[in-house]
């Protein structure tokens, strides 16, 4: 805290020049967020997440595999959901503790990304296509068409994974970033209204 005292013996409290800077770095941080677009990629893994567990739901109809033993799209979709939702929070409150958070997220979702894109590889090359049998009315059997849908619903969720593995990537590697820019200005509180203040001396008389 910077402290004048003029010739007249009054004391005058100037700005802190940490605080200054403070609020400096913090705007600098929510311009330097806004800049990667948060909002949008938030909006996007938003929408993937919503996606896949819509897309899932057919899976429910055909021969239960492992991705739906190990419920592959619910808790990949309610991750990408989350992962977003934490972007969007952090696109309004461009504050370090929420640049955490959403970091953290968005590397769960990524790592979560990649081990449901394994499972769902797994589980396509475990249950591979199977050949058309002729019925009496010249159709397929019922089992060659369950399985193509399957394999054709899985298809799409890998993308779908895919896709949100390399958005959660991208905004750990921007957020990482910004983290490390602005990491130097955590240890300092937050920024308050400066205030001045005029003391004068005592009457002695």
């Amino acid at each position: 805290m910077a402290v004048a005292v003029s010739r007249d013996l009054t004391v005058q409290v100037l700005e802190d020049v940490n605080v200054v800077k403070l609020s400096d770095r913090q705007q600098a941080l929510r311009a330097a967020i806004q800049k990667g677009e948060p909002k949008c990629l938030g909006v996007s893994q938003v929408m993937l997440g919503l996606m896949v567990i819509c897309y899932s739901i057919p899976l429910h109809l055909t021969e239960v595999t492992e991705v739906i033993l190990l419920g592959v799209p619910w808790w990949s979709g309610l991750t990408f959901i989350t992962a977003g939702a934490t972007g969007i929070i952090l696109d309004k409150h461009g504050t370090m503790k929420t640049l955490r958070v959403c970091l953290l997220v968005s590397l769960v979702s990524a790592v979560l990304s990649f081990v449901a894109v394994i499972i769902y590889s797994v589980d396509m090359d475990k249950n591979p296509a199977v050949s058309c049998t002729k019925t009496l009315h010249n159709n397929c059997n019922e089992k060659y068409y369950a399985v193509k849908m399957s394999r054709g619903v899985k298809s799409s969720l890998l993308l779908f994974t895919l896709a949100q593995m390399v958005i959660s990537s991208i905004v750990c590697f921007l957020l990482f970033r910004q983290r490390r820019s602005f990491g130097q200005y955590t240890s300092l509180s937050q920024a308050t209204p400066s205030t001045l203040m005029s003391v004068s001396p005592p009457d002695l008389n």
